[in-house]
């Protein structure tokens, strides 16, 4: 008999395993607090004899190597990984016993790493090594789970671009061979347990798909295993969000060997402290939730919910290296965040406290504070003349390309900090899609002396305070093309004549970008782009207000969606119609 624990790390949205039998276990790519391996060894009555990495980590320090020298378990790495300590090198097909029956098998699935390997779990039964009373034949033994890191995931891989900017295309690649290699040689029972994709970003994609899978379900659903290896590698490309900037310390510190671990209490700080450490420029983070954070708080402190993605946020905005203060209700919240951030190699904070604002600022002061408001108030207060409304998008480039609100300011919240003077004067209405990084931002902007106010609400609820949105439904198209506005077609006249809106006019993006002028019937009046899926619409848009005088908004989904909805479609004579538009 076998088992398997999953060791949870759901700041970084990222597993590792602990997995043996009835004796001795091995841990595939654990956390650095390794004190929670430790533990559920220890409940499992088992000696950890094996650690074991699948690649070296871009995302998070490994526990891996503290973990080894504690325990004296074997240390297994993959070969090619360039590391600069003693390891087991493990190359393709190299089989590990980690307990009686229970084998680990390598398999190179290169592509996240070039050097990125998975492990299989393999069980013997009982009865089959009872009758081999010397060397077990290999093909006796069954995958029950394979450990695939970084490489097949749930519904998606991870991503090829964390190790060197000329080498991604090329990786992109191999995790297409990667993952058909596991869907070939494993049985479709066996458990797929990768150690990204529950909210890594070293998750090419954040595809919807649940917590638990297998080698047959992947088949079925996987992007790397139902896609052409073209259309894989164009859609993988493209889709690759942009990487956070303390990720470039990840791959080093785990190359070299990182340093064990300090989990107690930091320094305590009284008011007069934290007063001189923000004066020095240092960051004083205050941990508590955003509402009590917007209610009162330290000025100059910044608000990193401990409660969100505290490690991932933190690490990504805070230039590498300055000191942070943490400022939390409880020991017990000030202890949870140190954990979080060793993590991610944000070691020893330069001072702590608990409390309240009332606890952290002297005598003669008040708590700062800021306004929360909804979709609904933000669209109440555009309207209002005398308020000067900035509407501020922290959201990723990813994410605003859905839909945004027309008119508002685009700075996604890693590059918020450098690009302050970029936003114009008045009250800034500050959003996410759902409050936690708009309460980060927000916290930046009042500490620097910004006026602002912080959306705490779901995105989808723009649409339904009628704020003005820059994209809009096929439904909603067909009903604004009809009355004051002209649909515009903007893709290419082969394509129109396969199929297109009626009433629609044809102005190719191609034409756009050369300097063409409008159709005379799409001067002078509002305007709907449509395409094909939505992409060289948002294009036209873009460009059209770029150039000044044209209320434009773009059509989500384009043409296929037009189709899906059941609106109708047109073709040029003697042109081919199919079932949806090219």
């Amino acid at each position: 008999m076998y088992f398997v624990d999953t060791i949870d790390v759901p700041g970084l949205g990222n597993r590792g395993y602990l997995a043996g039998g009835a004796h001795s276990a091995a841990v595939v790519d654990p956390p650095r607090d390794i004190d929670r391996v430790i533990e559920a060894a220890a409940r499992r009555g088992v000696r950890i004899t094996h650690v074991v990495e699948t690649h070296v980590h871009n995302d998070y320090v490994t526990g891996g190597l503290e973990l080894a020298r504690i325990t004296g378990a074997a240390y297994l790495v993959p070969a090619a990984a360039r590391v600069g300590y003693e390891r087991v090198p493990v190359a393709d097909g190299d089989r590990t016993e980690i307990d009686e029956g229970l084998v680990l098998r390598a398999l190179a699935t290169p592509g996240h790493t070039p050097h990125h390997t998975s492990y299989v779990l393999e069980e013997i039964q009982e009865e089959i090594r009872e009758k081999a009373r010397e060397e077990v034949p290999e093909e006796s033994a069954r995958a029950v789970a394979v450990f695939t890191g970084g490489s097949l995931l749930i519904g998606t891989v991870g991503r090829p671009d964390l190790v060197e900017p000329g080498l991604t295309g090329r990786l992109a690649r191999a995790q297409y061979d990667s993952a058909h290699r596991l869907a070939a040689e494993l049985p479709d029972e066996t458990a797929v347990l990768p150690t990204h994709g529950f909210g890594s970003f070293c998750s090419a994609t954040q595809a919807a798909g649940g917590t638990a899978t297998t080698i047959g379900r992947e088949r079925a659903v996987n992007e790397a295993l139902v896609k052409d290896v073209d259309a894989f590698v164009a859609d993988l490309l493209a889709g690759l969000d942009d990487i956070p900037a303390y990720y470039a310390h990840m791959g080093p510190a785990n190359a070299r060997g990182p340093a064990p671990v300090d989990l107690t209490p930091p320094r305590p700080a009284d008011a007069e402290e934290i007063a001189a450490r923000l004066a020095a420029g240092e960051w004083v983070v205050d941990l508590r939730n955003r509402v009590a954070f917007a209610e009162g708080h330290v000025a100059g402190s910044l608000n990193f919910e401990a409660e969100g993605q505290l490690a991932t946020y933190l690490a990504w905005l805070l230039p590498w290296g300055k000191p942070v203060t943490l400022l939390a209700e409880t020991p017990a919240q000030l202890a949870d965040a140190q954990r979080e951030l060793v993590r991610v190699g944000i070691d020893r904070p330069a001072a702590g406290a608990t409390g309240s604002p009332t606890d952290w600022i002297g005598q003669d002061e008040r708590p700062r504070t800021f306004p929360r408001g909804t979709f609904a108030e933000l669209a109440a207060a555009q309207l209002a003349p005398q308020d000067d409304v900035v509407v501020l998008d922290v959201r990723r480039d990813s994410e605003r390309d859905a839909d945004w609100i027309k008119g508002s300011v685009h700075i996604p919240l890693h590059h918020l900090r450098e690009r302050l003077p970029e936003i114009p004067e008045g009250t800034v209405w500050v959003h996410c899609a759902g409050g936690m990084r708009a309460a980060i931002a927000a916290s930046l902007l009042d500490a620097a002396g910004r006026e602002v106010v912080a959306v705490d609400d779901g995105f989808a609820a723009a649409r339904d305070a009628g704020l003005p949105m820059a994209r809009i439904t096929a439904a909603e198209a067909e009903e604004r093309a009809g009355s004051e506005a002209v649909l515009l077609d903007v893709r290419e006249p082969d394509e129109w004549a396969t199929g297109h809106a009626p009433g629609a006019v044809l102005a190719p993006l191609s034409s756009l970008t050369a300097g063409e002028l409008l159709p005379q019937a799409a001067q002078g009046r509002p305007i709907v782009a449509i395409c094909r899926s939505g992409k060289r619409s948002r294009e036209a848009a873009a460009l059209l207000t770029a150039r000044g005088g044209t209320d434009v908004v773009d059509v989500i989904g384009g043409m296929r969606a037009w189709v899906e909805a059941g609106l109708p479609v047109v073709a040029e004579p003697g042109a081919c119609t199919p079932g949806h538009p090219r």
